[in-house]
């Protein structure tokens, strides 16, 4: 039995929504309402049966291989066409669960997925060896999403091997610059531990829709059989084929980022905002009204991220140049002084 869920979750990139309620045209805002990264790696023309042709297994294979060895795992991952459509799949790996730990708050759609099975959530605060939960299954986002915070391999091993008997979950999708932290590599070799990855939010590419899962074969191959054939397009796989054999064109993203994480951080501290989180694509900054502020950015057409579990914070993804961060600095300045009783 499902359960009929609310109005669908709101997520950062509703750029046509901002435009509709605050007016301006797309070129004039600058949308710092996501995590991904504001650089898209570069692509070369593919051969026009990379778009007349099904992909063929033979291409799926190639680039499961890259990945796996693009992210450090320990067996071929699956390909699949957005990490969301893995985490809509999740219940079904676990059809006889009653209840499922989430370390808390976090990505919504967890929680929606499981809720539609009727699936019981546990909301954690932590994953550890000293967790204490029923759930037969255990969701971390790591780095979190919104806010930044880590969770150390020790402690997702601790675990994942002291309960054996529970499934657990771990959303990579922005660990790519945080290579100490990725359990790619005991994916599959526990048979308890499943990773996810995005390949959209580093490379800069979301609208591809494409993300890998490493697990275990009987594991995989549930997802594999939800998704059917030709889960993945044919000019995904190429464009990923390109990004993992271009090891020189990912160091020049990864400085990209760099700069442009000091950069907003530079504007974000100028500004006064008190940044509490942060991963190598976003900022989680206490503003006292989440809201407010996110309407006051949005009057000077910057388009931010707010949240109602943690009402006084807002997210802000990264600005792409000096010129896109002194936007920031000086509209956030605003924003908080409209904050500030005269």
């Amino acid at each position: 039995m499902t359960t009929q869920t609310d109005a669908p979750i709101a997520h950062g990139g509703a750029l046509s929504d901002a435009i509709a309620q605050y007016g301006g045209t797309a070129p004039e805002w600058l949308d710092l309402s996501t995590g991904i990264s504001p650089f898209s790696l570069p692509l070369p023309e593919f051969s026009a049966d990379v778009w007349r042709r099904l992909p063929e297994q033979a291409e799926v294979k190639r680039v499961c291989e890259l990945a796996m060895r693009h992210y450090g795992g320990a067996v071929m991952p699956i390909a699949v066409p957005g990490t969301q459509s893995a985490i809509q799949l999740l219940p079904f790996l676990t059809p006889n669960a009653s209840e499922v730990a989430i370390v808390s708050p976090t990505y919504g759609e967890y929680q929606r997925s499981y809720q539609r099975m009727d699936i019981a959530i546990d909301p954690i605060e932590a994953l550890d060896g000293a967790t204490v939960t029923r759930a037969s299954v255990a969701v971390l986002a790591n780095p979190n999403n919104p806010d930044g915070r880590e969770t150390s391999r020790d402690d997702i091993f601790g675990f994942a091997r002291a309960q054996r008997h529970r499934l657990v979950i771990v959303d990579e999708a922005f660990a790519d610059m945080r290579q100490d932290l990725t359990m790619a590599g005991a994916a599959g070799t526990e048979p308890n531990l499943i990773v996810m990855r995005s390949f959209g939010k580093f490379f800069g590419l979301a609208g591809l829709r494409l993300g890998f899962v490493f697990a275990e074969p009987g594991l995989a191959k549930v997802l594999s059989d939800r998704l059917g054939p030709w889960a993945v397009s044919g000019p995904a796989l190429a464009i990923a084929a390109h990004a993992f054999s271009r090891i020189d064109l990912v160091g020049e993203l990864r400085k990209k980022m760099e700069k442009a994480h000091a950069m907003t951080r530079s504007a974000l501290r100028m500004a006064g905002v008190s940044m509490v989180g942060e991963t190598e694509l976003f900022f989680y900054c206490e503003v006292g009204d989440g809201a407010a502020i996110r309407d006051l950015l949005a009057s000077h057409k910057v388009l931010v991220r707010d949240f109602d579990h943690s009402p006084s914070r807002i997210r802000i993804g990264l600005a792409p140049d000096e010129l896109s961060a002194v936007r920031l600095r000086e509209t956030m300045r605003l924003a908080l002084a409209g904050q500030r009783p005269s």
